[in-house]
């Protein structure tokens, strides 16, 4: 069974979507397997990270800013991707350095995360996005 998931993004940011993943699984009938989630993008990551203290994103958000800064800080003048604007290799980087795919159990339709997970997109852009995440429960 398959789905794509679309999620609007406002910049840089984690975005939950675990509410809607919930209602897809539920809706799949209650099955058991195992979800795949994959973005289909180059400039966004996927992450299951807590989802009780909001100051976890922001500070994932800010390590990750201080880690990779834009193009335009004098540390990065190596760079030679720049034509998308100063955002655009450092999130290509960030990318690389997480995940675009996500393996959750799932059983009786719900998926098998910890009591403070939630499953996000980590937008790596300072542009709003539609951002698609493909799903398969197999």
């Amino acid at each position: 069974m398959q789905h794509e998931f679309t999620i609007a993004t406002r910049g840089q940011g984690l975005y939950e979507f675990t509410r809607e993943v919930r209602g897809w699984l539920a809706e799949a009938g209650g099955q058991d397997g195992l979800l795949t989630l994959f973005v289909r993008h180059t400039s966004c990551s996927l992450l299951i990270q807590e989802n009780a203290d909001p100051e976890v994103q922001t500070d994932l958000q800010a390590y990750f800013s201080r880690l990779v800064p834009p193009s335009s800080d004098p540390s990065m003048a190596y760079l030679r991707h720049t034509y998308e604007g100063p955002d655009d290799m450092p999130a290509h980087i960030k990318a690389a350095m997480m995940p675009v795919s996500l393996s959750i159990p799932v059983s009786g339709g719900v998926p098998v995360l910890g009591t403070w997970q939630g499953v996000y997109l980590f937008e790596h852009r300072d542009a709003p996005h539609q951002r698609r995440v493909a799903a398969h429960l197999g």
